[in-house]
């Protein structure tokens, strides 16, 4: 019995100690990359506006060729939603809805995720001249880990592991592209 309660003293301990440390662990969690397109900010704008096109860049979107895929609203305007599922738990559940445009400059999306777990993030894809038919394409986003999951953060490096994603997404949108 007196072990029992050792152990059971001790697991507590281990759990309010970790809730400790969550609390001075960082929440914010922000990632951009960028990439030089060998085409005109118009043609590269105009190919990336339409939300449905990420299937053919995104790295996300090849991660389970089994995705229940479902779109609502008119694609390339603010208000559609790109809604996905999945039982591959990399993939998940979830939407992205375009929330602005500034034409030929930049789209704001909000990224929702509803399994494995729920979260959001505030994304953007912006779009400059960077030279004669070059463009400079940034793609990024901006969340906040709730507490106590933010204790994630000590054992894994969720921004290097976004940042490869959307490098990699970006490489495959400059291939695309450039063909």
């Amino acid at each position: 019995m007196k072990i029992l309660k050792i152990i059971l003293l001790s697991l507590l301990g281990l759990i309010v100690l970790l809730l400790i440390v969550a609390a001075f662990v960082k929440r914010d969690i922000s990632v951009v990359r960028e990439i030089i397109i060998n085409k005109s900010r118009q043609d590269v704008f105009a190919y990336v506006k339409l939300l449905k096109n990420q299937d053919n860049f995104s790295k996300w979107a090849s991660m389970d060729a089994n995705m229940k895929k479902t779109y609502t609203g008119t694609d390339g305007t603010v208000g559609f939603v790109s809604s996905w599922e999945s039982n591959n738990k990399n993939v998940g559940v979830g939407e992205q809805e375009i929330l602005k445009i500034d034409e030929g400059n930049r789209i704001d999306y909000a990224l929702r995720f509803f399994k494995p777990f729920k979260s959001y993030a505030d994304c953007f894809i912006s779009f400059e001249d960077a030279g004669i038919n070059q463009t400079k394409v940034k793609w990024g986003f901006k969340s906040r880990m709730p507490y106590p999951l933010n204790l994630m953060c000590v054992v894994m490096n969720m921004e290097e592991m976004c940042a490869k994603d959307f490098q990699i997404g970006l490489d495959n949108l400059k291939a695309l592209l450039e063909k």
